[in-house]
């Protein structure tokens, strides 16, 4: 369990790509520069997507990681 704080919090569980990206571009626009999002998923595939989004955008992955089944994600926005 982490201890990373965050501001925000979006569940994608039992969505399939492209919904949990597109869901993060949303809440993404939504936040201030600083604040930090956790995102919970079933998909797999968010795991490669959210790293490219954080990737290609420059926001900063603070936590990738799966617990029963279930990936927690926490992405700080930068920009």
């Amino acid at each position: 369990m982490s201890n990373i704080n965050f501001e925000h919090q979006m569940d994608a569980k039992g969505l399939f790509c492209p919904e949990p990206v597109m869901m993060l571009h949303d809440e993404i626009k939504k936040m201030s520069v600083g604040e930090s999002l956790e995102i919970q998923a079933t998909d797999p595939s968010t795991a490669r997507d959210f790293i490219k989004f954080c990737s290609f955008l420059g926001h900063e992955l603070l936590l990738n990681e799966e617990r029963d089944g279930v990936f927690f994600y926490i992405i700080r926005k930068t920009s």
